[in-house]
């Protein structure tokens, strides 16, 4: 009698996990879609939309290492993308200019301007940041109403930017300094938690 319960455990067991993963797929699904629907986007990419054909064969010709398993990463002359291997959906979008002139870094900045309007917060003249939530953009007035009443944000995705030196100041000896964005959702992220993409 034993051994039949053991197996029947084993069995249900394995139906729950299958279960389980059934449903964490169809999740990460709808948000992949959520996401998508914000239409942020580089050069092409868009997060949480799947490559297409084109896309394919620039990350097939041009692969980076990707240290989560379940992505792959690839360049695009100097935009980086991490994607679902599964899915072929965009996880991350990001840039990174090294030593970059202050001009470079201002013209970086007023290109994400372009592409996404008003920022939600803008930091100690180094951050540049945008939020979006299932809605739309999150405006500056409504990103500080909600922290100055401590109210929680349901942020479904993110720019942001950040310059080793200041974007605006001026200053009299030419600067130079890193400065990078990042296109992301950190509630996708949760899924691969744990993995380094």
């Amino acid at each position: 009698m034993k051994p039949v319960v053991g197996r029947w455990l084993l069995w249900i067991s394995i139906v729950m996990f299958l279960f389980v993963g059934a449903a964490q797929a169809a999740d990460l699904n709808r948000l992949f879609k959520k996401v998508e629907k914000l239409k942020l986007e580089r050069q092409g990419y868009v997060l949480g939309a799947k490559l297409n054909k084109q896309q394919l064969e620039i990350a097939a010709a041009n692969p980076e290492e990707a240290k989560a398993e379940d992505t792959f990463k690839f360049k695009d002359d100097s935009l980086f993308i991490v994607a679902h291997k599964e899915t072929n959906r965009v996880l991350v979008i990001y840039e990174l200019f090294e030593k970059a002139a202050q001009k470079k870094v201002q013209d970086l900045v007023g290109d994400l301007y372009v592409n996404f309007e008003e920022p939600t917060v803008m930091a100690h003249d180094k951050i540049v940041y945008w939020a979006w939530v299932k809605k739309g953009k999150v405006s500056s007035k409504a990103f500080d109403k909600a922290k100055e009443k401590g109210k929680k944000l349901d942020i479904l995705a993110t720019v942001k930017c950040v310059s080793d030196i200041k974007i605006m100041e001026k200053q009299k000896e030419p600067l130079n300094g890193d400065v990078y964005y990042i296109i992301s959702s950190d509630a996708i992220l949760k899924f691969f938690a744990g993995q380094d993409t």
